[in-house]
This record gives C-alpha cells, sequence and structure tokens, in this order.
C-alpha cells in the first residue's frame, strides 16, 4: 500500500484511508514540540486563569459548594485541547504540499474522500487521544464518571474531535504556508473557542441585561462550539453546579455537534474534491 517514501499505492479506499490516518498518528507523536504545544499550553492557560480568577468568579455564590473558575474553565479547556491538537494535526497538509507528498496521494488511483477520511480521523484520534489525557485531572475535582457517562463523554469529545479537524483540514487546504494557517486560527478558530462559554458563561436573556449582551448571547449562541463545550459540561457537572448558567440540553448538544461535524467533514471532502491545477502544484 505505501512505499518506504510514504506515497500511497494503488489500493481499496478503506485502506488507504487506514494508512493515512496511521501516517499522521506516527507523525505527530515523533514531532515532540507538536505534543507539547497542543496538550501543554492549554493545561498552562487552564492552571494560570484558573487559579488567578478562582476566587472572583463563582457562579453560585450563595451556595456552599459553588463552582469555581477552576472547575467551571475545565469543560474549555478540554474542548481548547481538541481545537489545538486539530490545528497542529491539519498543519501536516500545508507541509506534506511542500514536501511533494500530497502530490502523490492526489494522483494515486482512490477516490479522494478516502484521503480526507484518513488525514481527519487521523487527526481526531489525536486529539482524542490527548483529551482523555487531560480528562484524567477530572481526580482533582473528585468527580465521579460512570461507564456510560465516561463513554458517552468520549464519543462526544471524538465527535468534536472529528468537527475541528475537518474545520482545520478545509482551512489549511489552500494555504501555502504555516503563517497564513496560524494568521486564520487567530482569526477565527480562537474567537470560535472564546465565544463558545468555554471562557466564560452565555449570557442568559433574563430581560435585565442591555442590548450588547443580548448580541453577544446570540453569537456565542449560533456558534456550533459552544454546544461542544456544553455537552461535555452537561456530562461532567450536575443540574446544580450549572445553575446561574444559560446551558442547552445534552440532546441539543449532541445534534448541533453531529450536524456540525458532518457538515465540516463533508465540506472538507467537497473542497478536496475540487481538481484544479494548485493540487499538483
Amino acid at each position: 500500500m505505501t512505499g518506504s517514501d510514504g506515497c500511497v499505492a494503488a489500493g481499496s479506499p478503506w485502506l488507504a484511508a487506514r494508512t493515512l490516518c496511521w501516517r499522521e498518528i506516527v507523525r505527530f507523536f515523533r514531532q515532540r514540540n507538536r505534543v507539547i504545544g497542543a496538550l501543554g499550553q492549554p493545561i498552562l492557560f487552564w492552571l494560570l486563569f484558573g487559579t488567578g480568577l478562582s476566587r472572583s468568579f463563582r457562579m453560585s455564590p450563595n451556595a456552599e459548594n459553588g463552582q469555581s473558575f477552576l472547575e467551571y474553565y475545565f469543560p474549555g479547556t478540554l474542548v481548547l485541547i481538541l481545537l489545538f491538537t486539530a490545528i497542529f494535526a491539519t498543519i501536516s497538509i500545508i507541509e506534506d504540499r511542500r514536501e511533494g507528498f500530497l502530490q502523490s496521494v492526489l494522483v494515486a488511483p482512490v477516490p479522494r474522500w478516502s484521503m480526507v477520511l484518513g488525514k481527519v480521523l487521523g487527526g481526531s484520534l489525536i486529539a482524542l487521544t490527548q483529551g482523555i489525557v487531560f480528562l484524567l485531572l477530572a481526580a482533582v475535582f473528585q468527580l465521579t464518571l460512570g461507564a456510560q457517562t465516561a463513554v458517552l463523554l468520549v464519543l462526544l469529545l471524538f465527535v468534536a474531535a472529528l468537527a475541528l479537524t475537518s474545520l482545520g483540514f478545509v482551512l489549511a487546504w489552500r494555504m501555502e504556508s504555516t503563517q497564513g494557517f496560524h494568521a486564520i486560527m487567530n482569526l477565527l478558530l480562537m474567537p470560535m473557542w472564546l465565544l463558545s462559554g468555554a471562557f466564560f458563561p452565555v449570557p442568559p436573556l433574563d430581560g435585565t441585561i442591555a442590548w450588547n449582551e443580548v448580541a453577544l448571547h446570540w453569537v456565542m449562541r449560533i456558534n456550533p462550539v459552544t454546544y461542544c463545550v456544553a455537552g461535555v459540561r452537561r456530562l461532567l457537572y450536575d443540574d446544580f453546579a450549572l445553575q446561574g448558567i444559560w446551558t442547552p440540553q445534552l440532546g441539543t448538544c449532541w445534534l448541533v455537534t453531529g450536524c456540525f461535524a458532518g457538515i465540516m467533514f463533508a465540506a472538507a471532502c467537497w473542497i478536496a474534491g475540487k481538481r484544479t491545477t494548485g493540487d499538483l502544484l
């Protein structure tokens, strides 16, 4: 299926996808700087912001066991790890084009959706692995997850990782430099995360908030990443910990996150299937 240089030869679409998926995983974990950057930076943010703002943030100030900012920020950091890993994983598309590997894949007798599936699935599994490692820190909050809840949480993280990796694929496909990709990341992906309720809660529509808070509420509400974060928060915490926070129902979170993943993967397949002269440059 692959030669010594990693170029994809003729074969079935599923074998091509599996080979490319495994290549992404091996390549990512061989580059320790990417592993450290994708996992270390969100953890550093969580510790610094969570510790610094823990005394000034409490969703339930009258409750004896009100949620601290460190606890509130935990689901957002988990999704941030998925986002960072998706970004670092899809940068390989730009590098593959420079090295000539992408051109070899594009001329191979396999459908392009198998190439998209392999690269997206590889990036999603990498993101999921790092997310699970960070999830082990839930023991710090003495959170007890049942077997069913843990399975649902891992599955939701995988769907969210698939959505974010597919989005990263779409953005990276036409990029010619990693600098341009990072610029788009700062312009689009990071604001999507910030406006997801990960760092600060969605303002509730209680009739007493100003017009700018109403606008912020709806901007955050139409953001699909909001439902990824809210779904993780629903699975991690009970209703008592979520009081005072606008949080969509778990079923809604599943629906929006699943649609987000499906649309982004379809967009990745569509943009990769457009045969242009730029594909082979």
